[in-house]
């Protein structure tokens, strides 16, 4: 017995290094054709999450799964995706971020000496079907029924301005569509301008079954997709209402950070005549959806019937932030509680960055006349192949930026500042190219007292017809010579990237109405084509 143990032993590095061989050549030949195989993939919904699921290779292997988009095809020599995210999975399921677009998922297999073996085609994230149709998040069936007022919400629809909704009695005729239902339709409305909505059901309670659907709108409320397919509303009597708004932080993009100057989104309460109050802490409330103010709150402001407020201060010091949001009447007393706190996280950025962006509402982000700048998806940052800090903010001329560069810009102490500022002063007839000329050869100059490289992007051309239909403001009729003036002059710096050229309409006369919906902000398209031209241009960064 004990010659047997001691021949083992004897043997037990070469029975290692055999098997070692064996999975060496094994990996390396591709005996078990791995490079041939495809994975078998499936995605599984948990909760509000979605999490892809495949079935491992027949060899050990880790897993690497990219995050991709497409690009915007519209810059000659961009790429065709690109990429949020590349994470490595021991297991075989990931549970996939949040996101406002369509996003692709691509994995790869990295066997035990470190061969690649692209196993699987890209996979879509079927949160954002073609055609395209709102999918529900929340769904009120007999283990969680609905009370008479309850949050319909969906995924977004990217550009969607607005949606409708339809209650119905049964399931439609004909699943999807555009059309409502003329058999079962109970009621609709298109005055929804956000990926939620609180249904009111009370008139309907005595029905024998209720279902919603909904499809996104354009902003002359014409369909952009199809209706979703209709999901039923199980309601018991006995749940309670709804207390309080809901945030919105449902289809965020994948690693999300808020801009300087913040921006809080929310799902209202269906009810008339209602403003909400939005308060800012630095710790997370003492009671949860309480009906009083913190003693202790950083900011409280209430803004319109609306379904976002603008923070009026930058958040510069770094930690985390808590904000909730509750509704009031016009006598400003509570309507119900506050809703759940939700957290953000300013990073420290003590020692500098390397870039930061700076500027108007372009830069500050938001677009498709519905979306803030809290919509990630509407911010040029989002597709950079860099990192940056947003020190923009929405409203600002190029003086309005030249005034608060000493205090929002000079803390964080970039190395490079992309900056993007005149574009409110072509539409204001008061003031002249010249003016913006001053305002850009000072930030010029500051930033180059202060060891800053300015990067200036040029202004696009606007929209007057879509900015008159969509803010009802008139634009200066010699906004285009203004442009000319102020782009020539930012073609002089020693820095710039020149934006003005791809973002006409064909008859090169105005911002193509295709790119932005509101005739100023470019929409995710016209922000990505941003971002894919600065990239080009990494060259003009100081390392």
């Amino acid at each position: 017995m004990k010659s047997a143990v001691k021949s083992f032993f004897i043997f037990l590095p070469l029975i290692a290094l055999f098997t070692f061989l064996c999975l060496y050549i094994t990996e390396r030949a591709d005996v078990l054709r791995i490079a041939d195989q495809r994975l078998v993939t499936s995605f599984q919904r948990d909760g509000r999450e979605l999490v892809l699921d495949w079935e491992p290779l027949k060899y050990p292997c880790s897993y690497e799964v990219k995050t991709v988009a497409r690009s915007s095809g519209m810059i000659l020599g961009a790429p065709d995706y690109h990429q949020f995210d590349d994470e490595h999975v021991a297991g075989n399921s990931y549970r996939v971020p949040s996101t406002a677009i369509p996003m692709y998922y691509a994995i790869s297999a990295r066997g035990i000496f470190g061969r690649t073996f692209d196993a699987a085609d890209s996979i879509a994230n079927p949160n954002f079907p073609s055609p395209p149709a709102p999918v529900p998040i929340f769904r009120y069936d007999a283990s969680n029924p609905a009370s008479l007022m309850p949050f319909l919400v969906w995924h977004v629809v990217p550009d969607a301005v607005c949606y409708e909704v339809e209650i119905l009695s049964a399931p439609p005729e004909i699943e999807g569509g555009i059309s409502l239902s003329k058999l079962n339709h109970l009621f609709s409305t298109q005055m929804i301008f956000t990926n939620g909505w609180q249904a009111d059901l009370r008139p309907f309670q005595n029905q024998r079954a209720l279902y919603w659907r909904a499809r996104a709108l354009g902003f002359h409320h014409e369909p952009i997709g199809e209706f979703c397919k209709a999901e039923p509303i199980v309601i018991d009597l006995s749940r309670p209402m709804p207390t309080c708004p809901l945030v919105n932080n449902f289809d965020q993009m994948p690693n999300f950070e808020q801009p300087l100057y913040p921006v809080y989104s929310w799902i209202p309460f269906n009810q008339p005549k209602l403003h909400y109050e939005v308060e800012l802490l630095n710790h997370p409330p003492t009671i949860e959806h309480d009906v009083m103010p913190s003693s202790d709150s950083l900011w409280r402001q209430s803004g319109l019937d609306t379904a976002s407020l603008y923070d009026e201060y930058g958040r510069p010091f770094a930690g985390p932030y808590y904000w909730r949001v509750r509704a009031l009447d016009e006598n400003n007393n509570p309507v119900g509680t506050w809703s759940d706190s939700e957290q953000f996280i300013v990073k420290d950025h003590i020692g500098g960055v390397d870039v930061a962006i700076f500027g108007d509402s372009i830069s500050h982000g938001g677009g498709a006349v519905s979306y803030p700048p809290c919509a990630l998806e509407y911010s040029y940052a989002t597709y950079l192949d860099f990192p940056t800090v947003n020190l923009s903010r929405s409203g600002d001329t190029s003086h309005t930026s030249l005034d608060r560069f000493e205090n929002d810009v000079l803390p964080f102490k970039p190395k490079n500042l992309i900056i993007l500022t005149g574009t409110n002063s072509l539409r204001a007839q008061e003031i002249k190219a010249e003016d913006v000329i001053e305002d850009i050869g000072r930030l010029s100059r500051m930033c180059e007292l202060n060891g800053i490289r300015p990067i200036f992007l040029t202004l696009m051309p606007i929209n007057p017809t879509n900015i008159s239909s969509v803010f009802g403001t008139p634009t200066d009729p010699n906004w285009r010579q203004k442009l000319e003036t102020i782009n020539a002059y930012i073609r002089q710096q020693r820095y710039f990237i020149d934006l003005e050229p791809h973002f006409y309409d064909v008859k090169k006369m105005q911002l193509d109405d295709r790119l932005s919906v509101d005739g100023l902000h470019p929409d995710i398209k016209g922000k990505m084509m941003m971002a894919e031209l600065i990239n080009q241009h990494k060259e003009l960064f100081a390392p």
